[in-house]
């Protein structure tokens, strides 16, 4: 039996989503060229990929004056929320609580994360 397609997006996905994120529609060679500022990639694993996420409905495409132009369908905060959600689930049980403790006992947060922190937990109060 086939397994159903993972519904949160790889890696190599959020890769390409955070290009589209920051540039809106893309062409394949804008995103492209986008993504070997850090790695070299091949425009076919990438068209690929983009395929795949279309058919995942991550991202949308229209056709442009020069081939198609690629958006996210999927926005950062959905994304954030699913991914969230999982890491949650998965890793510490369905506990923000045991989230945030995690966070706090790491010692990953600095000064100003702890108080941002703080001020949004007051804030919901209200």
């Amino acid at each position: 039996m086939a397994r159903r397609p993972n519904p949160h997006p790889t890696d190599r996905e959020l890769e390409i989503l955070q290009v589209l994120w920051e540039s809106g529609p893309s062409s394949l060679g804008q995103i492209c060229t986008a993504l070997q500022r850090k790695r070299q990639v091949a425009t076919t694993t990438i068209a690929t990929v983009l395929n795949v996420m279309l058919g995942k409905q991550l991202v949308k495409r229209t056709e442009g004056a020069r081939g198609y132009l690629w958006s996210a369908k999927l926005t950062r905060r959905k994304a954030a929320t699913g991914m969230l959600r999982k890491l949650m689930d998965v890793v510490f049980d369905g506990s923000a609580e045991r989230l945030v403790a995690h966070l706090l006992e790491s010692g990953e947060l600095a000064d100003e994360d702890r108080k941002e922190i703080r001020r949004l937990l007051d804030s919901a109060r209200n």
